[in-house]
């Protein structure tokens, strides 16, 4: 049986544009070590750097770990990562109460937009297996 490819490299490096702050790596399902990134601007660059090369093997790993299906892990991300605090990531989803709460709250104050971060990818892996 062939892996369904639930994420891209190419998304992979874009997000590793901004992956002094973890962004690649919480896409990929490493959120402690997005964090960690998040904290120490990519461990003062160095493992931001690392990263370049890290990515092919995190998109492999990611694919394997994640249900693929309906609602794709790239447009999710990036409806996460640059319009989170609107909740259209959740819309997405078909989570329209708090796409509409996270729309006039601002992510929750942040702090769903944080939750968001460390579980996306399983909320969208939980929406694809229910649909299989």
């Amino acid at each position: 049986m062939q892996r369904q490819d639930t994420h891209s490299k190419l998304i992979g490096y874009l997000l590793w544009i901004f992956g002094f702050l973890g962004a690649h790596r919480f896409y990929y399902g490493k959120p402690v070590t997005g964090t960690i990134w998040f904290f120490t601007f990519g461990l003062l660059f160095i493992g931001w750097i690392v990263d370049l090369f890290l990515i092919p093997a995190m998109d492999r790993e990611a694919d394997l770990r994640f249900t693929a299906g309906d609602t794709d892990y790239n447009v999710a991300w990036i409806l996460l990562t640059f319009l989170g605090i609107f909740g259209v990531h959740r819309m997405y989803q078909g989570k329209w109460i708090t796409g509409i709460i996270y729309l006039f709250t601002g992510g929750l104050f942040l702090l769903g937009v944080l939750y968001d971060f460390w579980t996306l990818n399983s909320q969208v892996s939980i929406k694809n297996a229910e649909r299989s």
